[in-house]
């Protein structure tokens, strides 16, 4: 084992010219007993280097110089004993006594080893210290005569030299923590009891202390004292290793980072030579030549030319040399000027549209008609469009039917939640983690700067404190600004004008109104009963049969079956909970056909209560007229047309009560009010007795109370009730109507036609009363789906009570017509 406290020794201090390892084992059963029968007057002297030797240890030394191997080699078999006595200075190649220490020590040669080319190592034991007297002889080798110096022992019941000693071992250890890790021996060696007699000469030994101050410990005489001075010495080096330890961990921390640097950098030059190059300019060069291809204009092209300057004078370990690289990279990406053709053939967009979805005749001819004008003028502003109505109409799918029409590319981008306003126009460059907006993104995906583009559900879009991303769209949803948008992350305005947006919306109340004014509104309404069959058997049952793994024309339903799915199974607009239920029934076929089960190839009415189990719904249904004061009316739902019905009656008491019921919203309950306002001032004209209002409550009731209802179509319902009950005459059979009264007996026209006249035909209704403005909605409406109806136009209540009272009337309520005589008497 080396020296342990070599690896913090200077060179200069440790000369490897004498002394080669120090081993502590040696010191345990070091003996210090001299022969002195085999001594005589004189003593040959070896000198050595920097090494001062305590007696007591063992350790080899390497002899080079002529007069110490003439020294070795003279020696004879009864000749044992040299004395090792150290220079004053280490550069005197030929010693005399002046260049001597007085004080040495005598050891025996155990041993002589040749190593050839006038060198030896010599093996020797340290017994006793001794002074020189005089020298006596010079060559071949120095001879002096001299005297054994004995210690003066301390006593083993000495406390505070046990204590000295103690604090010697704690002191080694120490130090040869702070060195490292020592051997486990050698800590268990240091730590022995038995060890404490050699402890002062394995310390002095192995100590890297200057070799003057070796040789005044080995000097010294008294063995507490020597021990005192050697705990001093300790302690002062113990703290001098502690600052040395200190600065190292320092100064090797911050060589470690620059010579791992250093280290990396030379791989990355070594790498980037082996591929040809450096990386950082390669690519550099790179996105100039991208840059050379674009169809930018003169602004862009030196806004990129001073940002790629910016990234060649920038480190590429810098923080700010990815951001940079990445801001070039993404306008290298955006497709400047670059534009799809589009497909100028109508009838080819119209059988692309016709193919994909049924009905929606408005959308398709304003779709039909930008591509005209495309056609004509070969340039035009695209058009904002809003498709707006209830979920699961095919908005959204209409995009991608719309972009295939054109041969345009699609792209799509979901508003719903939304509220930060970097979504849209992105984040500034000096943010971390910064990129552009949801905008840009999509357009550098689509690959061309004239997709059509899908902003879906711009009606859910919310904001907080990070902005309002609603304010945001106003630029890019404006055909008169949208040429220059302005994007935070690219700060380079972009040409937004021929993109086709398409933007869907369920309600238009919460979308707002700047932002609604920038776009052109359609209106995709829900499907009828017919057209919902159409799209099942069109679109629905291939797809599912395709994802259940059915082949084609294994299985199909019935189009009656699909009309009781529809009215008796589903309750909405459009037909995604359609879908979900004819998905639900070919499972079940999958099943059997998996199970090798017989099952209908087609599905019949009679066969859905085994595949979709009990009715979920009941469409309502004409009751008749045999009461007076019910009349049939018409109401729009989120999920489709529905008819309803309007309850009036009477009931004695005073004070004219008027009662409401039926979950009835504000507008409704007006139109109630105005119904009954109507019937009190002509009263007269209707042939009713005003002293009845005195004398009888009247009771409206709209029936399924549970459902909230709203809304001033039902006003001419409201006043055909109350005139029916007042005057007990019957309603016209298999009647419907819808429209908003005025105080003065005006009708106004209502919306929701289309639904409304769909949900009367279902019902069996044969004749219905509008008002005479909304006779252009049923104009609009396939004359096949009105088939068999009668439509009544109308602008007056009166017109409303001729067409709807008859004269036959039911029976009177008991006392209900001797009230006047009553009154009288």
């Amino acid at each position: 084992m080396m020296n342990p406290f070599k690896k913090y020794m200077a060179p200069e201090e440790y000369p490897e010219t004498n002394v080669i390892s120090f081993i502590a084992s040696d010191f345990v059963d070091g003996n210090q007993e001299i022969d002195e029968s085999q001594l005589g007057e004189t003593l040959p002297l070896l000198p050595l280097r920097n090494t001062i030797v305590f007696p007591g240890s063992t350790l080899p030394i390497s002899v080079g110089r002529k007069k110490s191997l003439d020294l070795i080699k003279s020696f004879g078999k009864k000749q044992k004993y040299i004395g090792l006595v150290c220079q004053k200075d280490s550069t005197v190649d030929d010693p005399a006594e002046n260049d001597l220490y007085p004080v040495g020590v005598i050891a025996e040669v155990i041993r002589v080893i040749e190593l050839g080319d006038n060198n030896l190592s010599i093996i020797v034991q340290a017994r006793k210290r001794f002074e020189w007297q005089q020298v006596v002889q010079t060559e071949p080798y120095l001879m002096a005569t001299f005297k054994i110096r004995e210690y003066l022992k301390a006593s083993k019941e000495d406390k505070e030299f046990k204590a000295i000693l103690d604090s010697i071992r704690d002191s080694l250890l120490h130090m040869l923590h702070m060195l490292g890790e020592p051997p486990k021996e050698l800590v268990q060696t240091l730590s022995s009891e038995s060890f404490s007699d050699m402890l002062i000469s394995y310390s002095g030994t192995n100590l890297p202390i200057d070799a003057h101050e070796k040789q005044e410990l080995l000097s010294i005489n008294d063995e507490k004292e020597q021990a005192y001075r050697l705990l001093m010495i300790l302690n002062r080096e113990s703290q001098i290793l502690e600052l040395k330890m200190n600065i190292q961990m320092k100064t090797r921390e911050d060589l470690n980072q620059q010579q791992k640097e250093y280290f990396l950098q030379q791989q990355i030059k070594t790498i980037q030579e082996e591929l040809g190059g450096n990386t950082q300019q390669i690519e550099i060069d790179e996105f100039r030549k991208r840059a050379k291809e674009k169809k930018w204009s003169d602004e862009v092209a030196k806004t990129f030319e001073k940002e790629i300057q910016k990234l060649e004078r920038l480190n590429p370990q810098s923080p700010d040399y990815s951001v940079q690289f990445g801001y070039l990279q993404t306008i290298l990406e955006l497709p400047w000027g670059i534009y799809t053709k589009d497909n100028f053939n109508l009838k080819n967009a119209q059988k692309v549209l016709d193919k994909d979805h049924f009905g929606m005749e408005k959308v398709k001819e304003r779709i039909i008609e930008h591509l005209a004008v495309l056609k004509l003028k070969g340039d035009l502003k695209s058009p904002i469009l809003c498709l707006y109505g209830p979920p699961g109409v095919g908005k959204t799918s209409l995009g991608k039917s719309i972009a295939e029409a054109l041969n345009r590319k699609y792209v799509r981008v979901s508003l719903g939640g939304l509220h930060d306003e970097a979504e849209i126009r992105g984040h500034r460059r000096t943010y971390i983690g910064a990129i552009p907006g949801r905008i840009i993104q999509n357009i550098q995906k689509a690959g061309s700067s004239n997709p059509v583009f899908v902003l879906d559900e711009i009606d859910k879009i919310g904001n907080d404190f990070r902005g309002d991303p609603s304010s945001a769209l106003l630029e890019v949803l404006d055909p008169e600004q949208n040429s220059t948008f302005h994007d935070n992350f690219l700060a380079i305005d972009y040409d937004l004008s021929k993109v086709l947006f398409i933007a869907t919306a369920n309600n238009l109340n919460s979308i707002p109104q700047p932002l609604l004014d920038r776009m052109e509104l359609i209106n995709v309404g829900g499907y009828i009963t017919e057209e919902k069959i159409e799209i099942a058997h069109r679109h629905l049952i291939p797809k599912e049969l395709q994802n259940h793994g059915i082949a084609k024309g294994a299985f199909t339903i019935s189009k009656p079956a699909l009309q009781k799915i529809i009215e008796n199974y589903t309750r909405e607009s459009g037909v995604r909970e359609l879908n979900k239920k004819i998905a639900k029934i070919m499972r079940k076929v999958a099943r059997k056909i998996a199970s090798e089960e017989p099952y209908p190839k087609t599905l019949k009415v009679s066969d859905l209560k085994e595949y979709l189990g009990i009715e979920e719904y009941s469409r309502d249904s004409y009751q008749g007229n045999q009461y007076a004061g019910v009349v049939t009316g018409l109401a729009w739902t989120a999920v489709g047309g529905e008819i309803l019905f309007v309850e009036s009656s009477l009931s004695r008491g005073k004070g004219a009560k008027l009662t409401l019921t039926g979950n009835l919203g504000d507008v409704m309950k007006e139109s109630a009010m105005l119904a009954m306002e109507y019937i009190h001032s002509h009263a007269q004209e209707l042939d009713i007795d005003p002293e009845i209002f005195e004398n009888w409550n009247t009771h409206i009731h709209v029936p399924e109370g549970a459902m909230p209802k709203d809304g001033p179509s039902a006003g001419i319902t409201m006043i055909t009730s109350l005139a029916s009950a007042y005057t007990q005459r019957k309603v016209r059979p298999n009647l419907a109507m819808t429209g908003e009264i005025t105080l003065r007996g005006k009708v106004l026209p209502v919306g929701g036609i289309r639904e409304k006249i769909l949900a009367a035909k279902r019902a069996g209704i044969k004749e219905i009363i509008l008002c005479r403005d909304n006779k252009k909605d049923i104009d609009e409406i396939n004359p096949k789906y009105v088939e068999g109806l009668t439509f009544h136009y109308v602008s007056d209540v009166k017109e409303v009570l001729d067409l709807a009272l008859m004269d036959e009337k039911v029976d009177q309520p008991k006392n209900f017509s001797t009230i006047k005589e009553k009154s009288q008497k």
